[in-house]
């Protein structure tokens, strides 16, 4: 899984660079998203742009990480398109999980919030 990371103000943007987020990427999406929630960064976008296939288990990875932080932080989904957009919302995950249309909402929306 490749996983680009940056920081902008408070939030730490990873961006998945894969297209498909499935049972063979969830334990990397974990582990590399709880690696940043361990070293202190609480914020976090995820950027799933260019994610055009997505199941289950990585909908499970995403939730882990979500109980991980906790009221202690943030993780704000953007990026969710065609069927990944439609598996949050089948799902009534977009209800659990605060989503944007792209990073720079997401930054807008939490700016407009802090």
């Amino acid at each position: 899984m490749q996983v680009s990371t940056q920081t902008q103000g408070r939030f730490t943007i990873a961006t998945i660079l894969d297209t498909r987020m499935d049972a063979t990427i969830a334990p990397q999406l974990k582990h590399s998203i709880a690696q940043l929630i361990n070293e202190g960064h609480n914020c976090i976008i995820l950027d799933i742009s260019a994610v055009t296939f997505m199941d289950s288990s990585s909908l499970g990875a995403l939730v882990s990480l979500l109980k991980m932080l906790g009221n202690r932080g943030d993780l704000i989904i953007t990026g969710a398109r065609g069927i990944v957009a439609d598996l949050f919302k089948l799902t009534r995950m977009d209800r659990v999980f605060r989503m944007a249309v792209d990073v720079d909402t997401a930054l807008g929306a939490s700016l407009a919030t802090a």
